[in-house]
């Protein structure tokens, strides 16, 4: 009875393996297309051209904008630099 089981489960799992009806490999040349699937490409290929022309011009971008400010031009804003006397100990004021 197992026999005739075990039998029966490789059966049933070799029936979808075998409807694989041909799997293209390496190095295979391509099968020639129908009229009806090069006229189907080339309207594919007609209309993702169009929609890329549907896609308005952006510009320029500049990523880091945020992190200069407000300013855009090429030089960077000067900061002022307060400058204080130091002591020996590092502290930029003397302790009383």
């Amino acid at each position: 009875m197992r026999v005739l089981l075990a039998a029966a489960m490789m059966v049933s799992l070799a029936g979808p393996a075998l409807a694989q009806d041909h799997v293209q490999r390496y190095g295979e040349a391509d099968k020639d297309k129908t009229p009806e699937q090069k006229a189907a490409d080339k309207a594919a290929q007609d209309a993702y051209k169009r929609s890329l022309g549907n896609i308005p011009d952006q510009g320029p971008t500049d990523p880091w904008g945020v992190v200069r400010g407000s300013t855009s031009g090429t030089t960077p804003p000067k900061v002022a630099v307060a400058k204080t006397k130091k002591t020996k100990t590092g502290s930029a004021e003397a302790k009383p």
